[in-house]
């Protein structure tokens, strides 16, 4: 488990380095669901997504020679735009290995950063394989994107702005995928007020880590092309932290399908005035879809991203319910 005193040593490092988000309270959903719920603007995150928080902790708590060496990741877009952000930052030079179901807007974004970028493969699995690869040849610090205490601990300072900002809350939907932002946000609020649940959203298809804990042990999945890209990719077969984190302190973990990503989406946009990408919906979207009628008290849920293309976003918003190949 990650403490919670290593949590708020986490936020005392990175406060400097980041944005505090708003957490707002949503009138539209509040009164379709019968309680305050409210929405964690994470996707006004600097890189425009929480993942800058776990990024900025590991590689602050890296030595000189580790970041002169260079530092390395697989990711699905935000982690690695968030390393190649934050290693600009500190003098380091970050090296991004992706799969080819990465947006190409996120990709853009990441060598705009100046980061080197290697597309390898059809999943994030491949993406790590050269990751691993570079490592050995090259000496390279590898900064995982989510199974690292460092990194779980970075997000979760997200989960101690919430409690502080909404005491009451009831229950916390967070985004699900490898697993470093639901752990983080549940060590963090359990650690402060255990009877707070911590429900886990994620996309129907591809949900690696529902798979994982229904098995009771890290499996590998499908990845399929989704709105929600940022929710792709596998845990780890050698997963050695948020598997049992998220096993142990999450409540329970919802899926929604594609076309209730979209309504998300677009009610995002149509009534709080937010453009977020599927990933960040996903709470909306559970909420929406009536997948969380059985949930009592104030609800936060956090919009954890916002780096969607816009082109697409545009079909979203004028209908389109579905996405590229296997959807």
């Amino acid at each position: 488990m990650i403490s919670l005193e290593t949590i708020e040593q986490a936020r005392e490092r990175i406060v400097k380095h980041i944005r505090s988000t708003p957490l707002v309270m949503s009138a539209a959903l509040s009164e379709l669901i019968g309680t305050q719920v409210s929405l964690k603007l994470e996707h006004h995150q600097l890189t425009g997504s929480f993942k800058l928080r776990g990024a900025t902790n590991a590689i602050l708590q890296l030595s000189q020679s580790e970041r002169n060496r260079g530092i390395i990741a697989a990711s699905t877009g935000n982690h690695g735009r968030a390393l190649s952000y934050a290693a600009q930052a500190m003098g380091s030079r970050a090296t991004i290995c992706m799969s080819r179901l990465v947006p190409e807007n996120k990709v853009s974004e990441i060598r705009r950063l100046g980061a080197s970028v290697r597309i390898v493969g059809s999943s994030q699995d491949d993406a790590q394989e050269e990751v691993d690869r570079l490592v050995a040849e090259e000496g390279l610090s590898m900064i995982p994107p989510f199974d690292h205490p460092r990194i779980i601990a970075g997000q979760g300072t997200l989960g101690l702005e919430i409690v502080q900002a909404m005491p009451q809350v009831a229950a916390v939907l967070v985004p699900l995928s490898g697993g470093g932002l639901a752990a983080g946000v549940a060590a963090a609020v359990k650690a402060v007020r255990p009877e707070i649940k911590v429900i886990g959203i994620t996309m129907e298809r591809g949900a690696a880590m529902k798979a994982s804990i229904d098995a009771g042990h890290p499996v590998q999945v499908e990845e399929h092309r989704s709105f929600a890209d940022s929710l792709g990719g596998g845990i780890g077969l050698a997963n050695a932290w948020t598997f049992q984190m998220c096993k142990i302190l999450l409540d329970e973990v919802v899926l929604v399908d594609e076309s209730e990503i979209a309504a998300g989406i677009r009610h995002a946009y149509e009534y709080e005035r937010q453009i977020v990408e599927g990933a960040g919906a996903v709470g909306i979207a559970a909420l929406l879809s009536e997948k969380l009628a059985h949930v009592e008290g104030p609800i936060a849920a956090i919009l954890s991203g916002g780096n969607i293309d816009m082109a697409l976003h545009r079909n979203v918003v004028n209908g389109l319910n579905t996405i590229g190949e296997g959807s």
